[in-house]
């Protein structure tokens, strides 16, 4: 049996994941918690043609 976590607040969540109707999440709770920083824009990737994103060391290759 795997070990899974909620990715939420890290509760263990022993069993099968078929017991747990909001899985990932270990309650719907949590569920809405993950939908609300999707919806915050909190998951994020950062454009890199941005010219709010400072420049990484990597890119000064002079």
């Amino acid at each position: 049996m795997n070990k899974v976590q909620c990715p939420i607040c890290d509760a263990a969540m022993p069993g099968n994941w078929q017991e747990y109707p909001d899985y990932p999440f270990c309650t719907a709770r949590c569920r809405k918690i993950d939908l609300g920083r999707w919806l915050d824009g909190k998951y994020r990737v950062p454009d890199p043609n941005s010219p709010n994103v400072p420049a990484s060391p990597q890119d000064d290759t002079d």
